[in-house]
């Protein structure tokens, strides 16, 4: 079944990596702060399953306050990186709201959001984060990586419920950026909002603000587990 992408504007410039059969889940994948979703495509197809898409959209280009209003690609304005610098919650909710477009574009078109996994690098590892614990349905789980939860002060009263929504994050131990202790922080917050054994902490010694063959094992097996060939 063919959908209209023009009225999803994410999806019109989108990168799409096929599966090699019918299709019968997605995950949707953010990218990092500067970079596009082309960054992760050929990452992704080195984990592809044959059943599963992965749709991997381009953050619109905004001015960021961290880096003196520079032009770059972001899902929202960062102000700051320390654990109380202010944070743009019109922006990360209207991102939300954009990838929310994205789950309910593709339940229209044959794959149900429980069957819809988010995941995401850095900045886009927040929004998943964030989209998915206020999504108006559950989805099948949250990939999030080297990152933190936006507004986490909202939460939970922010979430709809999810208690049981799977979480896996993953985190280098030398991330200068977002270091691993804010993962920590995180994953503990995490703990509070959703049941705490849905929650899977990993780190990986060594590894700084970036992905490494182990994490992407990680992150397959995680896909395989949630969502399975039916």
């Amino acid at each position: 079944m063919c959908g209209n992408n023009m009225s999803v504007p994410l999806l019109t410039e989108a990168v799409t990596v096929s599966g090699t059969e019918k299709e019968t889940a997605a995950v949707i994948f953010l990218h990092g702060l500067g970079d596009t979703g082309h960054g992760w495509a050929d990452c992704l197809t080195g984990i592809q399953l044959p059943h599963v898409k992965f749709i991997c959209p381009h953050a619109p280009k905004i001015p960021i306050s961290l880096h003196k209003n520079m032009v770059m690609p972001a899902w929202f304005d960062l102000k700051g990186l320390s654990l109380d610098a202010p944070e743009d919650e019109p922006g990360i909710k209207k991102a939300a709201d954009n990838i929310k477009a994205i789950i309910e574009h593709e339940a229209k078109n044959g794959i149900p959001p429980h069957r819809i996994l988010l995941a995401g690098f850095s900045q886009g590892g927040a929004l998943s984060l964030y989209t998915a614990l206020t999504c108006q349905q559950q989805i099948a789980g949250v990939v999030a990586l080297s990152c933190w939860l936006p507004l986490h002060s909202s939460f939970p009263s922010a979430s709809n419920g999810h208690k049981n929504i799977p979480i896996l994050q993953c985190h280098g131990e030398t991330d200068i950026m977002i270091p691993v202790q804010f993962g920590a922080l995180t994953a503990e917050k995490l703990k509070s909002i959703v049941n705490p054994q849905m929650v899977t902490f990993k780190t990986y010694p060594g590894l700084s603000h970036c992905s490494c063959p182990q994490e992407m094992i990680a992150v397959k097996e995680f896909i395989e587990k949630y969502l399975p060939r039916i």
